[in-house]
């Protein structure tokens, strides 16, 4: 399937940079703030015409530090392009489909969202590429991005980060891995789980809990840990889930040890004290900024990142104790 957008809006955008560029030579000076505030307030678009406007659209949860992380990153691309940014989330696939249609209808330039459940995202973006407007995706879905007709996809392969732990676990010697699936049916997180399990030379199975009630989370797994003591190695999906298990398994007094996708401040110290065995870090910051950044640059500049053929790989990374001291610093502000 074609993944490039029809261009009608581009010349306008183009010269609106370039009106905006010349002002800033002639200023000599420009001063940007939260989401594209700056000086002249006309950021990307220059002279009165009004900003480019993005709208990010991602699955995730409130409150929840990953998607605090993506939503920094974007902020912060935005404020450099003089991009206008509305961020909005709903875990639920049709509501989340709702607000793309939303962004639809506001008329927005540019769309970036997630692919957690990608039959869910197929109309939307129909929708989007029928109005002319570019759509990129980031975080989940990188098998999907194409097939929908994205311009581009900023993430994590998930089957090779699986892969990855489940050849780290063999180095550690695991012998039974249980793989904690906080939200059923999200592709990444079983493409996570099924890479370990293509891998792991030891015994692999999945448990699939409720990940917006934690305290149901924690009952279960110290439940499951307590039934199968053979359970030496638990996999969280999310640095809040790894912590969690951390608990679990000191209540159940079980002695398997915990490692994780994903990390946040708390997991780094986590690492660092040696609660948690290492962590695979996707770059949450990055992926909101590449997301918004590739949007103002084809926009701006009718750049396509990746080609429109290949997605833009933010991770895997692992944080073990050994350098876990080296990425405390950006854990802390937020931004890793």
């Amino acid at each position: 399937m074609n993944t490039s957008f029809p261009s009608r809006r581009f010349p306008r955008h183009r010269a609106a940079v370039l009106a905006a560029a010349v002002g800033l030579l002639v200023s000599g000076c420009s001063a940007l703030g939260t989401s594209g505030d700056s000086a002249d307030a006309d950021g990307a678009s220059g002279a009165g015409t009004g900003r480019m406007k993005v709208t990010m659209v991602t699955h995730g949860s409130e409150d929840d530090a990953f998607w605090d992380r993506v939503r920094k990153g974007a902020e912060a691309a935005a404020a450099k392009d003089g991009v206008e940014l509305t961020y909005v989330s709903d875990p639920d696939p049709a509501g989340q489909a709702e607000l793309v249609r939303e962004a639809v209808r506001d008329g927005a330039d540019g769309i970036a969202l997630t692919l957690a459940k990608p039959q869910a995202m197929r109309g939307p973006v129909n929708e989007a590429r029928s109005a002319d407007i570019p759509v990129v995706g980031l975080n989940s879905g990188i098998d999907a991005w194409k097939p929908a007709g994205l311009l581009a996809f900023f993430g994590q392969d998930e089957s090779v980060a699986g892969r990855a732990v489940g050849e780290k676990l063999n180095e550690l010697k695991a012998g039974h891995t249980l793989c904690l699936v906080h939200e059923r049916g999200n592709v990444g997180l079983e493409a996570r789980c099924a890479g370990v399990r293509k891998t792991f030379g030891g015994k692999t199975e999945n448990l699939y809990v409720d990940g917006t009630d934690m305290r149901a989370v924690t009952g279960i797994l110290t439940a499951k840990l307590r039934q199968e003591p053979t359970i030496d190695q638990v996999v969280a999906n999310g640095a809040d889930f790894a912590l969690t298990a951390v608990e679990a398994a000191a209540a159940a007094g079980s002695d398997a040890d915990v490692a994780t996708f994903d990390l946040n401040k708390d997991l780094v110290d986590a690492v660092r004290g040696g609660n948690v065995q290492f962590a695979v870090d996707q770059q949450p910051y990055l992926q909101g900024y590449l997301a918004v950044d590739a949007l103002w640059l084809y926009r701006s500049n009718g750049n396509t990142s990746g080609g429109g053929v290949a997605p833009v790989l933010t991770g895997p990374a692992f944080v073990s104790k050994a350098n876990a001291d080296s990425v405390a610093e950006f854990a802390a502000g937020g931004t890793r």
